[in-house]
């Protein structure tokens, strides 16, 4: 059910203050949410969340920012050039108590590290990355961060591996041109560039599953192993290691919009899951907890009020 009007009409007087909300009065409300790759999972995510905002919320407007993804998405909000945006965990920065500028409005679903190569290629494991061309995501990408430290507590840092930053896009068109080894990428099952590069070229998904614990021991509790299933890409199944994802908020949004924000993004579920079926594995249950960020007081407030 939409909001009602009363709420609406206490909402959007409380956001009129707000400047990096409103360009001046009587303008709508302003939300930016920072994406990703436009073939990956947030970028769907995204654009479907903002369509249900705008749809639903009265003097709200939603829009889409495409980026290089979790790091650049949490720069973003924290510097308030973006109102909403997805990270990875393990791209958080140390927690700021006293001084928070972002915030969680829910834990949406895991992303899963993928090591994508040719069917036919010599790369099987990770340690034969050794010596070879491989795109360890772009600049500011939660991919790049996992993958990074994945090759460090596989001894493959440094010089062992001949590095590109390249995002999803870039890197499905090195893989199949012959330009790169393989690639990572980090994102919710399935990624749709990676499905459609599994429909046109033989690829080989690599098994990571046994690097998890290493990761836990060396970047945190963050790391759990996950299973590639074969209906993915009509690959080979395989363990790999992913973790969880968040979406964040600027911390001085005020209460009550974050808490439509918070209502809309649970209870449209089944729409956000025709985008992309990572959505629909959210609830409310799995969504508070979101360790090490604290959830924005207007967040919290729904999840208290709602009914289990």
């Amino acid at each position: 059910m939409a909001a009602p009007v009363a709420l609406l009409m206490l909402l959007l007087p409380v956001t009129a203050g707000l400047a990096a909300c409103r360009d001046e009065p009587h303008q709508p409300v302003r939300i930016r949410i920072a994406t990703g790759s436009p073939t990956a999972v947030y970028h769907a995510f995204g654009q479907s969340l903002a369509t249900i905002l705008n749809r639903e919320l009265a003097g709200v407007r939603a829009s889409v920012v495409v980026t290089a993804a979790s790091a650049q998405n949490v720069r973003l909000v924290g510097s308030g050039q973006a109102e909403l945006g997805f990270t990875q965990a393990d791209v958080l920065p140390p927690s700021s108590p006293e001084h928070p500028t972002v915030l969680a409005v829910a834990r949406v679903y895991d992303d899963l590290l993928h090591l994508v190569t040719t069917a036919g290629g010599p790369v099987r494991t990770l340690a034969d990355l050794r010596g070879r061309r491989v795109s360890v995501g772009a600049d500011g990408s939660g991919t790049e961060v996992t993958a990074m430290r994945l090759l460090q507590v596989a001894q493959l840092g440094g010089d062992r591996v001949h590095q590109e930053h390249l995002g999803l896009d870039d890197s499905v068109a090195a893989l199949r041109a012959g330009r790169i080894d393989a690639f990572f990428f980090s994102g919710g099952l399935p990624v749709r560039g990676i499905a459609e590069l599994a429909g046109t070229t033989a690829v080989r998904m690599v098994d990571l599953g046994e690097w998890a614990e290493p990761l836990r021991r060396g970047y945190g509790q963050v790391y759990v192993t996950r299973d590639i299933p074969r209906s993915m890409y009509g690959t080979d199944p395989v363990s790999t290691v992913a973790n969880p994802n968040y979406l964040i908020v600027r911390a001085d949004l005020p209460e009550p919009l974050v808490r439509e924000v918070t209502r809309l993004l649970m209870e449209r579920r089944a729409e956000l899951a025709e985008a992309h079926p990572a959505a629909g594995r959210m609830s409310p249950r799995s969504a508070i907890v979101t360790t090490p960020l604290p959830l924005h007081p207007g967040a919290a407030d729904w999840y208290r009020s709602s009914k289990p």
